[in-house]
């Protein structure tokens, strides 16, 4: 069950591309938590997940790995990667190590 969504915006030479980015429900799996997720970028959907011991962890994991995709990837580097404002951030948090990446808001609240 998909329990949140955003929607980013990528700028190409074609014009603005919609990434949704859906998150689902942690799941109990083999005694272990798993938070699914999809970051629908415009030449390929990427699924993966996070474990943690607990619905929580798992579901606090998958926030930062979203969070480290979306600044580690092209589009971000490249600074066609939006979500309300260019350079502004995407309002997801990342672990410690990932935080000189922030840009924007981001930064402000997260860093």
């Amino acid at each position: 069950m998909i329990i949140a969504k955003r929607n980013l915006a990528v700028r190409l030479p074609s014009g603005d591309n919609q990434v949704e980015i859906s998150i689902h429900a942690p799941e109990l799996q083999d005694g272990v938590w798993a938070c699914r997720y999809q970051i629908g970028w415009p030449n390929q959907n990427r699924a993966s997940f996070a474990a943690g011991v607990d619905s929580i962890q798992a579901l606090h994991l998958a926030l930062q790995k979203i969070g480290m995709e979306l600044y580690v990837s092209p589009y971000h580097l490249s600074g066609d990667l939006r979500w309300e404002k260019t350079g502004d951030g995407y309002g997801f948090p990342v672990p410690k190590n990932g935080r000189d990446m922030l840009v924007g808001a981001d930064k402000s609240f997260e860093g």
